[in-house]
């Protein structure tokens, strides 16, 4: 896979790259199980359309355990019957928290609670 953008290479991504990496420690600061926590991860990455983030978070999932059929179903997670009640909440808020800019009203308080 090709990067469109050196995220490295580029001032202004650097500072985009240091943002995600702050929202990142954010999850990774959290309470919630490591599982979760990638699970969380590659949603939002999913959600984003970033291919390297997705890319990223997948094979770190993989490595820290996740199945493959469960990775396979983070994008059809409402359907699919391998995920737990608070993975499910977990996703839940994901979405709506990353479908911010698409104009649907943020997160819900059913979401939060």
């Amino acid at each position: 896979m090709d990067a469109r953008l050196n995220l490295f290479g580029n001032p202004v991504a650097g500072k985009v790259l240091r943002h995600i990496n702050s929202a990142g420690k954010a999850v990774s600061d959290s309470a919630l199980p490591a599982a979760t926590q990638e699970l969380v991860k590659i949603r939002a990455s999913q959600i984003n359309g970033c291919g390297f983030c997705t890319d990223m978070h997948t094979k770190d999932a993989a490595h820290a355990g996740e199945t493959a059929v469960r990775l396979h179903l983070v994008a059809a997670w409402r359907e699919a019957t391998v995920f737990t009640d608070a993975e499910r909440a977990a996703l839940e808020l994901t979405e709506q928290g990353t479908r911010i800019a698409d104009a649907a009203g943020g997160v819900t308080d059913e979401a939060w609670a």
